[in-house]
């Protein structure tokens, strides 16, 4: 007896002839202006970025950074002023109504705030992609309660949005963007309405979308939280431009650009800022220094061996070492107690092995 399909387990379609193409979505030379009252006002200035089939790519950026914009061209609901959204190979600029409508079929969407009929039901609200695609009413129906129960409500079918939780609200949001199978999922603030426990749990399940279906997911955000827990890929926007971008890791460990390093110690307190280190300095006599730690010297005890090679005690004043993606990172600031000498012995050793710096 043939198992029953699931109509999930079938492999997302392309937009094109393009099913071997390792890159998902490119955003080429990407600048959008908009007239605001008589006053040009340019959201996004010549955005450069790739996002490979697969990624859960985040984009992070305060209000006002140009990320919803950016988001927003991904599926045409805005338009480039210049340069050109390529999304599976199709430039979702040059489509016609029809292609587009075809390519947006491609492209799930969820919400900040759900974006639910409230007037329907949630099975009727899973449904009405479908309904706009021209599915059939038995196929319709096989798909949801397949969603549903993907999701975690398979018994909520009947229940209508003003009886869910916000986290369910979502969890129907994430049913809907499914449909019709995307090969690319797009989320505009998804948690942000959601309370920590929440967050989390929603989270988890588009980890779960992306590693069951490959759906490649681009989120934006302004929560850097969000980015440690669920991202492989991140880019930092300020200004309607990318100031920063790579793995997740990389730029968390080792941020460049200031926006980013604020962002990175809004989860991270790894530095002491000015205050602190005053405080510090207070009650700290000695030779103050920060270390930072990386994944390929975090198992090496570098620092009581050198401590004891060249005669000086050392305490640990402020900081911290977190895992990421497997891998190890963070910040220490260390007083050096001993003669002036030593110090500078000391820390000529520790600058072969770590990167150091003077604390403030």
């Amino acid at each position: 007896m043939a198992s029953k399909s699931n109509v999930l387990d079938q492999p997302v379609q392309p937009l094109n002839d393009a099913a071997g193409r390792d890159e998902m979505i490119r955003f080429e030379n990407v600048s959008k202006i908009f007239d605001s009252r008589g006053e040009r006002v340019q959201a996004l200035k010549d955005v450069n970025l790739s996002v490979a089939r697969g990624d859960i790519f985040g984009v992070v950026g305060y209000s006002g950074a140009g990320k919803s914009t950016l988001l927003r061209t991904i599926n045409g609901l805005e338009i480039p002023s210049t340069g050109k959204v390529l999304v599976d190979g199709a430039d979702i600029g040059a489509l016609n109504g029809k292609q587009l409508s075809a390519a947006r079929q491609n492209i799930g969407m969820i919400f900040q705030q759900f974006n639910l009929l409230l007037s329907r039901n949630i099975f009727q609200n899973i449904a009405y992609p479908l309904r706009l695609a021209g599915v059939s009413k038995a196929e319709t129906k096989k798909r949801v309660y397949e969603l549903l129960d993907f999701v975690g409500l398979g018994d909520k079918a009947k229940a209508y949005p003003e009886q869910l939780s916000g986290g369910q609200k979502q969890r129907v949001g994430i049913a809907r963007a499914l449909a019709n199978r995307p090969a690319v999922l797009i989320c505009d603030e998804a948690t942000s309405a959601l309370d920590p426990q929440t967050t989390g749990e929603v989270l988890d399940l588009l980890k779960k979308v992306n590693r069951e279906y490959g759906i490649t997911i681009l989120l934006i955000t302004h929560e850097m939280d969000v980015i440690r827990k669920i991202c492989n890929k991140v880019a930092v926007m300020e200004g309607g431009t990318v100031v920063e971008h790579g793995g997740v890791y990389e730029v968390f460990s080792d941020p460049q650009a200031p926006v980013t390093s604020r962002f990175v110690s809004s989860v991270l307190d790894h530095r002491p800022g000015t205050e602190a280190i005053e405080h510090i300095r207070k009650t700290h006599r000695g030779q103050l220094v920060q270390i930072e730690v990386k994944d390929e010297g975090s198992s090496d005890p570098f620092l009581s061996r050198i401590a004891r090679k060249r005669n000086v005690d050392f305490n640990i004043v402020y900081g911290g070492v977190n895992e990421l993606q497997s891998r190890v990172f963070g910040s220490l600031t260390v007083e050096l107690l001993g003669s002036g000498p030593d110090i500078e012995l000391a820390l000529d050793d520790l600058a072969q092995v770590a990167e150091i710096r003077k604390a403030g």
